[in-house]
């Protein structure tokens, strides 16, 4: 049989779909058979291709057992029958893995046996507490079901083989919960809400204001899996801070002279805010939500501009660089992010531009605040807002009357692409490159398909504070349909992607940064996927948003999967980790200009989810330098991060950056190890982490940036 005819001839796959006959991927796998065995015979390959096409069924639909029984003789036929004996233990070991991992037996097995891959998923659950154990058992055994009988079998079988990556399992299909949040905080403040017994009323003052938000962040964490966020938190609360003030002008009408009333009005307000700010810090931090974690809450902040906002903005930021507990430790939680505003404090003649550089103190010595830039935002996603937990942004949304909303909406999960497994399939072929592309975006559509209509299958019985008690904006009644707060473009439904790094490196080298062709490629490819996301917004009705996943355990899962697959390829496989979405190779060192200046043009085809970071050394006696690279970023990009050492070590007082090792981090200066005794704060993908006391499954997986190559480039 001709190969020109196999190309016509189609496939059956074990979940029942057809495809086309595709030979390159037998040639993958004899290859990798081979390179098991070490033996490099470009001759023998070429001969067993040809004989395995001479020999396989001249039939219209051959099914893959067929194929592989067809490779399998050929092989052993052959003058290398170790290959056979390599590619047929190859096969065997896939299927007996894709068993296991759909055996809910294996599944718990691994985590009673504490498999890393499995406790240290999440670097911000520890594995150690019962109760977390009790979400980690649930998680494995609801994986196990929806991948066995709950998925379509294509998107099941192309998560389990690393296509793609169906995210959050342990939650989503098995329940119909939603992903990430904007909590609509100020109508339920305003309006009250109901949490378990009690009817809460509209609060009368800051401190029960935050009161009431750390107990709406807790269930609404416990409500759905993913992160949660306050949008403008300092000028919801002003309106309770004005309520505080205004009782303690009239205590000082009784008690105070005349012209010290205001001063003293102001002063003990002051005071309330602070408090309630630092309390607000210390109850996120100690909830647990019934998953066993501190809930991934993001608070946003900066654009206020009246006394209360004013003050607010001050004590969040206060509260912070002070830390937390008697040490004094960098707080992880919540997730603070600074707005930054021309014309408000982006310049030294802006009314707040005092707060920015309290702001900058504040992430110099505590990695947070992350910055907002106001034009930068509104240009690529039509409005202002704070991402949904770590980086998902909504688009601009009009209700019926034609007003902008956006506290209320969220995200209803996230499929991604492995970009540099398609890469790789194609041997070096575009073309071949966009074939397998657009076929895997089949799979993902599918994927996301069965998410929505999942998620829409929940009543607001199963989620009150979401549907029936305002997070979620416009409050239902039992047996109401949830659906008319996802669609109508309400909600966004995300394709991830990770690794353009390693994508373009199969077609151009790993030192494509410079090369304009190949940057192009890769925006090529962020442009594809938001093609395929209008379309399907077009077609269904739901906002599909191209989504730069922070790609926790997967930046360890796909690189895994590949290089078990297809061997270790030099800038791709051989680092174990592949590169979060489109940001610059880590292993380089540039200034921040040049990483801004690169990465700038990818969140305009995906500005469902993006973030920039640059990495800084020790940076709490220049702040200027750390304002020049924020202003260098306003009009450039719209959300940046900032990394620098704020390790802390409580034996010898050593202050700056741990230093990585097997088992973990050290102290430079004497050596210590004891997690109980140092602070070391990472940033993993969009939140930080504490990898001494949570530990991921690889050390790359904190989601860092790149070293600066010149001080003076920052302005020291």
């Amino acid at each position: 049989m001709y190969v020109e005819q196999l190309n016509e001839q189609m496939v059956i796959k074990r979940d029942g779909r057809k495809a086309n006959f595709d030979l390159i991927k037998i040639r993958n796998a004899v290859e990798a058979s081979m390179k098991a065995i070490d033996l490099e015979d470009e001759t023998f390959l070429e001969e067993i291709l040809l004989e395995v096409v001479s020999e396989l069924p001249n039939k219209t639909d051959m099914t893959i057992d067929e194929i592989q029984h067809c490779v399998e003789n050929t092989l052993m036929k052959s003058t290398y029958p170790d290959v056979a004996r390599a590619y047929i233990e190859y096969r065997h070991d896939r299927d007996h893995e894709r068993e296991n991992i759909t055996d809910m037996h294996k599944s718990v097995e691994k985590l009673l046996q504490k498999d890393k891959t499995v406790v240290n998923e999440n670097a911000n659950k520890d594995a150690t507490v019962f109760n977390t154990q009790r979400d980690l058992t649930a998680g494995a055994v609801a994986k196990s079901y929806a991948l066995k009988y709950m998925l379509p079998k294509h998107v099941s079988n192309a998560h389990l083989k690393g296509e793609i990556h169906f995210h959050d399992l342990d939650y989503s299909p098995y329940h119909a919960m939603t992903n990430c949040c904007l909590i609509d905080i100020e109508g339920m403040l305003k309006k009250g809400f109901t949490i378990g017994n009690a009817n809460v009323e509209s609060p009368k003052s800051i401190q029960t204001a935050t009161a009431q938000i750390a107990q709406i962040i807790a269930n609404v964490a416990s409500s759905q899996y993913g992160g949660c966020s306050v949008d403008r938190i300092d000028e919801v609360l002003s309106v309770y801070a004005r309520l505080n003030f205004e009782k303690h002008k009239k205590d000082a009408v009784e008690w105070v002279v005349p012209e010290k009333q205001e001063g003293y009005a102001a002063e003990k307000t002051r005071k309330d805010i602070y408090d309630a700010m630092q309390s607000l810090e210390y109850e996120i931090n100690t909830l647990y939500t019934s998953n066993g974690q501190t809930p991934f809450v993001t608070l946003g902040f900066g654009l206020g501009q009246d006394w209360f906002a004013r003050e607010i903005q001050k004590a969040i930021l206060k509260v912070r660089i002070g830390g937390v507990g008697k040490d004094k430790h960098t707080a992880i939680f919540p997730k603070l992010v600074f707005s930054i505003r021309r014309g408000t404090n982006l310049n030294a003649a802006d009314s707040n531009y005092d707060i920015k550089q309290l702001a900058l103190e504040c992430s110099s010595k505590r990695m947070y605040p992350d910055v907002l830039n106001y034009d930068s935002l509104v240009r690529l996603t039509g409005d202002f807002k704070v991402p949904m937990g770590c980086r998902s942004f909504l688009p601009a949304w009009k209700n019926e009357n034609g007003e902008h909303v956006n506290a209320g909406r969220n995200n209803l999960g996230v499929v991604t692409l492995n970009i540099p497994r398609i890469a790789i399939q194609s041997g070096g072929n575009k073309d071949r490159f966009w074939e397998i592309f657009h076929e895997r975006m089949k799979t993902v559509k599918d994927a996301l398909l069965f998410r929505l209509n999942r998620v829409r299958q929940a009543r607001p019985e199963n989620a009150p504070i979401l549907y029936k008690y305002g997070a979620f904006g416009k409050r239902l009644q039992d047996g109401e349909n949830v659906d008319q707060l996802f669609n109508k473009e309400r909600s966004t439904i995300s394709i991830g992607y990770i690794g353009l790094y390693e994508a373009a490196t199969v077609f151009y080298g790993g030192e494509w940064e410079g090369d304009a062709e190949a940057k192009n490629f890769t925006l090529d490819i962020v442009k594809e996927l938001k093609t395929y996301a209008d379309d399907w917004k077009e077609k269904y009705g739901y906002w599909f948003s191209v989504y730069s996943t922070p790609s926790e355990s997967l930046t360890d899962r796909f690189n895994r999967l590949d290089k078990e697959k297809y061997g270790v390829i030099k800038d791709i496989t051989d680092k174990d980790y592949y590169q979060n979405s489109f940001h610059y190779d880590v292993r380089k060192k540039i200034t921040p200009f040049e990483k801004i200046d690169f990465e700038k043009d990818y969140p305009e085809f995906c500005s469902g989810g993006f973030i920039h970071y640059c990495e800084y050394p020790k940076m709490v006696h220049n702040t200027k330098a750390l304002e020049a690279v924020w202003d260098y970023s306003y009009d450039r990009v719209a959300y940046l991060g900032t990394n620098t050492p704020i390790d802390k070590c409580y034996e010898c007082d050593f202050e700056g950056e741990f230093v990585p090792t097997e088992e973990g981090f050290k102290c430079p200066s004497c050596g210590n190890t004891d997690p109980e005794k140092a602070d070391v704060v990472k940033r993993t993908c969009g939140y930080l982490g504490n990898p001494m006391k949570r530990p991921m499954v690889h050390g790359r997986h904190v989601e860092i940036s790149n070293r600066v190559k010149h001080m003076e480039d920052l302005g020291e």
